[in-house]
């Protein structure tokens, strides 16, 4: 069983031991939000609130370390930057954060493996995004940050950030999803007209899983440095490809492919809110958990997606090849759509033509009901996959 496999590796798609330790914390000033909302503890105004946020681009380090390795292509850091950025900016954009964001670094590196000329591309990728999205009017605002040279603590390199934003109390959004809400998904594959190439999808979820699936025992060999030794050779770099294959249907290596940088929506997000400030009733960034994210935040609500977005090449791929996908690859995976907003059926062509200008496909892919329980039902291929 894949699920097996994922727990021998020390990985967890819902991360049920994280959950079950925040159960009982402070949830913050709004309860249904997705990030945690503090007081405004930067400028003590009851109309304002704070967010702070952190995260890493996780295993997707590891890969862009062998893909670097293989091909001395050091560009594929600036990915990670932003794999790490997008982890705490879309997430904060889900709560109704859409600007002003300040951010610190953490970069840990091995310096036996991760250079001096690595860790210069790590540092100006920041830049490179900030210029970015200050074209598409979304401010971040960098405030320096740690790295750090751990080679006791950190095998290869890990890219994280801190995220802080202080907005009014009547921008947050509180998710509140509706039984006859319809769910518009957003692609998280294309190129987006602020992107400068194809994007996979592939996010920054399930990677540990998609590295050992997918790549040879070439890389268990050559590389130790990119897996826990404690680990059963048995589930470590268990596939057939090498990093500098070429995927047939979009002609791109396979390395490139999975190191797609996770795209950001918050172009789109700023744009949504700035036209619909008050009427949507939840938005997800469909990361850990996949496709079943949005039960963290629904009760007595069944969430129905039968009319998904097209599942790109990618996650062919990392099932086998096939499209007969299975559970889990919903749990796991975005499937090619990361972001999810619930709003009135009124609402959502609207928000696809905005979605539209920015060369970001999106549709309606379902649609919410009264339910005694929580339930996300996935309808693919004529085949169902229930979640509670």
């Amino acid at each position: 069983m894949k699920e097996n496999m994922y727990l021998k590796r020390g990985v967890s798609a819902d991360k049920q031991d994280v959950h079950a330790a925040i159960l009982n914390t402070n949830k913050g000033l709004f309860k249904n939000s997705f990030c945690k909302i503090l007081p405004d503890v930067l400028g003590n105004d009851e109309d304002f609130c704070t967010i702070m946020h952190s995260d890493t681009a996780g295993t997707k380090t590891i890969l862009a370390y062998l893909y670097w390795r293989e091909t001395g292509d050091s560009s594929v850091f600036e990915g990670v930057v932003q794999d790490a950025l997008v982890m705490n900016i879309d997430d904060m954009a889900c709560s109704g954060v859409v600007d002003n964001f300040m951010l610190s670094s953490t970069i840990l590196r091995n310096k036996n493996h991760i250079t001096a000329a690595v860790l210069k591309v790590l540092i100006e990728a920041q830049q490179k995004l900030a210029d970015i999205m200050q074209l598409q009017g979304v401010s971040l605002h960098f405030a320096g940050g740690e790295t750090a040279d751990v080679g006791d603590v950190c095998r290869t390199l890990d890219v994280g950030f801190t995220a802080t934003a202080r907005v009014a109390k009547s921008s947050i959004l509180d998710i509140n999803i509706q039984p006859d809400d319809v769910v518009v998904g957003v692609a998280s594959y294309g190129q987006a007209v602020y992107e400068s190439e194809y994007n996979s999808g592939i996010g920054c979820n399930g990677l540990t899983s998609a590295r050992h699936d997918m790549l040879d025992k070439y890389y268990y060999e050559n590389y130790p440095e990119s897996y826990d030794p404690i680990n059963s050779s048995d589930c470590l770099y268990i596939g057939k490809h090498r990093l500098t294959d070429i995927d047939s249907t979009t002609s791109l290596p396979i390395g490139k492919l999975l190191l797609s940088p996770t795209r950001t929506y918050l172009p789109l997000l700023k744009r949504i809110f700035e036209q619909y400030p008050n009427q949507l009733h939840g938005i997800i960034h469909n990361t850990g958990g996949g496709m079943t994210k949005v039960l963290h935040f629904i009760d007595k609500i069944h969430v129905i997606k039968d009319n998904l977005l097209v599942v790109p090449p990618i996650f062919k791929l990392l099932n086998n090849e096939t499209t007969d996908y299975t559970n889990e690859m919903f749990k796991v995976y975005n499937m090619g759509c990361r972001l999810e907003i619930y709003c009135p059926k009124s609402i959502a062509d609207s928000i696809i033509n905005i979605a539209t200008t920015l060369c970001l496909e999106a549709q309606v892919i379902g649609y919410c009901k009264a339910s005694s329980s929580k339930q996300v039902s996935i309808i693919n291929d004529k085949k169902e996959f229930h979640y509670s």
